[in-house]
């Protein structure tokens, strides 16, 4: 599966964006996908994740604000990002993986496939 997350880019505080991972090579059908963050100087950050049942998963700084989606015959998961702050601000990836447990949700290495990122940025 190769991934390709865009839809990144500068948004004021309090605004909303939509981030998009487009998997090629094959269906999303039977993966869990997951967003996570990355702020410089801070470790990668789980943001949320859907399973292969459709089951929906957030860390706690987004939980009511972030919605993730998909549509599966657009081989695409969707992130929807409202309210935003200035800590928002980071690179986001997309990954995916076939056999991820739902302890290991949050767990980057759980993840076999990785998309290149897309920077948004939350000014004030």
């Amino acid at each position: 599966v190769q991934l390709q997350a865009f839809g990144g880019g500068l948004v004021q505080a309090g605004g909303s964006l939509r981030l998009s991972c487009a998997a090629s090579g094959r269906t999303l059908s039977g993966y869990t996908v997951g967003w996570f963050r990355q702020a410089p100087g801070k470790e990668r950050e789980f943001v949320t994740g859907i399973r292969w049942n459709g089951s929906q998963y957030y860390g706690d700084s987004v939980k009511g604000r972030f919605t993730i989606s998909r549509d599966l015959d657009k081989r695409t998961v969707y992130l929807q990002m409202n309210s935003l702050k200035l800590e928002d601000t980071a690179v986001y990836f997309c990954a995916a993986g076939s056999r991820i447990i739902l302890s290991a949700l949050g767990d980057a290495p759980s993840y076999d496939y990785w998309g290149q990122g897309t920077l948004v940025t939350v000014s004030s």
